[in-house]
């Protein structure tokens, strides 16, 4: 979804980004990147991409309940989304998603701190992130 301005030319467009951290065991201080959260103001984007890594989380903790990390994935997936089965969070403009989102509120799926950047494409550079930072 590359946005263009007149003349040809891309607009970059700001965005921001937390990486959603598996964490099995908060006292061992351990953690593995599952996903990327990316909101997009000005593209009126909010999506999700993430990718669990099922032997390392067990590596980290053999007692993790790795469907269930699955399944808060994907209700980061409705969230974005809006999508009613997330109920109220759902239910917000992007941006109360994406705060929603990027707030703790678990001890084992924990967002990573907000970061910036510019793109032309929020989606492509979704990808991307989840490329570097995930897999």
């Amino acid at each position: 979804m590359t946005i263009p301005r007149p003349g040809g030319a891309a607009h970059r467009l700001a965005y921001e980004y937390v990486v959603l951290r598996c964490v099995p065991r908060v006292d061992r201080e351990e953690f593995l990147n599952v996903g990327v959260v990316l909101h997009c103001r000005m593209a009126d984007f909010l999506d999700v991409a993430w990718q669990v890594d099922r032997e390392r989380l067990l590596a980290l903790d053999p007692r993790i309940d790795v469907d269930q990390v699955c399944e808060s994935l994907a209700f980061v997936e409705a969230v974005c989304a809006g999508h009613p089965t997330a109920g109220a969070p759902a239910a917000e403009p992007l941006t109360q998603r994406f705060g929603f989102l990027k707030a703790p509120r678990s001890t084992v799926l924990q967002p990573g701190p907000v970061h910036g950047g510019v793109t032309t494409d929020p989606g492509r550079q979704l990808e991307r992130l989840l490329e570097q930072l995930v897999g």
